[in-house]
């Protein structure tokens, strides 16, 4: 048994009949009253995210996970299909157990959870930045860079970003994959 002062961004616990991974916590230390941790859970079963608060000391029982790397191989429709790096095991997951499908392009190697007691996989860490290419935007104008005017582009995974406007069709970007947004260009 774990307590909250265990608690870490990642980590696999039970909580209401459910396995929910830790998405973000808060060591709360109030100058009146006792300390909590206040935390954002996300249920790696249907996706649902919570928020919920632990006292000080409260005791949680932790998922024993063990993380491997996997490489994306293809997908057809709702399943995408994992190959472990090591093993050459392949598995498929359905498509809400990923953060941001849209931006996963074949080959990206991904850190997957696998749950060491029944050896089920609990959740896709993808890589904190990917870089895509645009395939479709409209033509960018030389001099706007002044503003922070954004378009719509469509990149190589037909995942939907905002770019900056002088952004043109063929440039690569690096998007950051926790919230689908556009970081910067790459420029080769």
């Amino acid at each position: 048994m774990a307590t909250t002062s265990d608690i870490r961004n990642g980590m696999c616990i039970h909580y209401n009949h459910d396995i929910y991974k830790i998405v973000e916590f808060l060591h709360v230390k109030p100058g009146k009253g006792p300390a909590f941790v206040r935390t954002k859970l996300k249920s790696v079963t249907n996706g649902k995210v919570l928020d919920n608060t632990f006292s000080a000391g409260h005791k949680i029982e932790e998922v024993r996970v063990e993380t491997k790397g996997y490489q994306f191989l293809y997908s057809d429709g709702e399943w995408y299909h994992f190959m472990n790096t090591d093993d050459y095991t392949q598995i498929r997951l359905l498509e809400s157990a990923l953060d941001q499908p849209g931006l996963l392009k074949e080959g990206e190697v991904v850190s997957i959870a696998i749950n060491t007691e029944d050896g089920l996989p609990l959740s896709v860490d993808m890589p904190a930045h990917v870089i895509l290419e645009v395939t479709a935007t409209e033509p960018g104008v030389k001099g706007n860079t002044a503003t922070n005017a954004t378009k719509p582009a469509t990149v190589e995974t037909g995942a939907e970003v905002n770019v900056p406007l002088f952004i043109n069709e063929g440039d690569k970007i690096k998007v950051e994959t926790e919230k689908g947004t556009y970081k910067e260009r790459i420029k080769e």
